[in-house]
């Protein structure tokens, strides 16, 4: 309660300043601990009453979609404006909109209009964007105080093949590999990107070792690789090429799916 009291008369101080506030909480060390506990923590607060230790918890799917964005620098962070239409099936609508009405066809956006932030996205609340509905995004025909969190194996199909987590995945792969010279030192760039942390020696060996495999799986089918580049709208850079962009997408869906990335840990 005191911290709490400390907290609101320092928001009234400044003038309401929500920023201040947020970037206070998030910078403090009790939002900073991890997860993990000790025997001696669990031992003398089991029910974590004291705050000793983080919430485990799974991002959000509007957090989710946006970190990966930002992890491919497709996010466009201009502010304000109309909704926008991302990724999904194009005749989604159709099977549930009566026939007299014209919301029936999905009017998909294109250019920058993909990539804004997960709160610019059109929502219809009898449709809901089946990527967000998959991560527990609420359908908003009703209010909630708090979303539920579940685990299915449609998530992980989600993340791993969505066309907007695909494409971000590939430009990832092209921020990689115009990192650094080395294929170490560009996974290295990667995890930072997207765990802010370097990887260990023995990550490292993995992730290397699935590159070489895709790799020498691309160049041995091209066309698989072209296909896998193609994914999305935005343009496909030139300057790598192709099976080697391919099994760097690869590469980073992975990355993209780390536990610790896709959770708050």
């Amino acid at each position: 309660p005191e911290l709490l009291d400390w907290l609101a008369t320092r928001l009234v101080a400044t003038g309401w300043d929500v920023k201040w506030l947020e970037r206070r909480l998030v910078s403090s060390a009790t939002y900073q601990q991890a997860s993990a506990v000790s025997a001696k923590d669990l031992a003398t607060d089991f029910t974590n009453r004291l705050w000793g230790r983080a919430l485990r918890r799974r991002l959000a799917a509007e957090e989710i979609r946006d970190s990966a964005l930002v992890a491919a620098d497709f996010l466009m962070t201009r502010i304000g404006g109309p909704s926008e239409k991302p990724y999904q099936p194009g005749d989604l609508w159709k099977h549930i909109t009566y026939d007299t009405k014209n919301t029936q066809v999905y009017d998909q956006s294109t250019g920058e209009g993909l990539f804004r932030r997960s709160v610019y996205s059109y929502w219809k609340r009898q449709i809901p964007p089946p990527a967000m509905q998959l991560l527990d995004a609420p359908s908003r025909e009703t209010c909630v105080l708090r979303r539920q969190r579940t685990n299915t194996p449609l998530q992980a199909l989600a993340l791993l093949n969505d066309t907007q987590l695909v494409e971000a995945a590939r430009g990832l792969a092209f921020r990689m590999v115009g990192a650094a010279e080395n294929d170490a030192e560009r996974v290295a760039f990667g995890f930072r990107l997207v765990a802010a942390r370097r990887p260990t020696d023995t990550e490292t060996q993995h992730v290397l070792k699935l590159l070489t495999a895709e790799r020498l799986n691309y160049r041995d089918n091209p066309d698989e690789a072209a296909a896998l580049v193609k994914i999305g709208d935005s343009p496909v850079p030139g300057a790598v090429e192709r099976a080697e962009l391919a099994a760097w997408t690869v590469v980073c869906n992975l990355l993209l799916n780390l536990d610790e990335v896709i959770c708050r840990e």
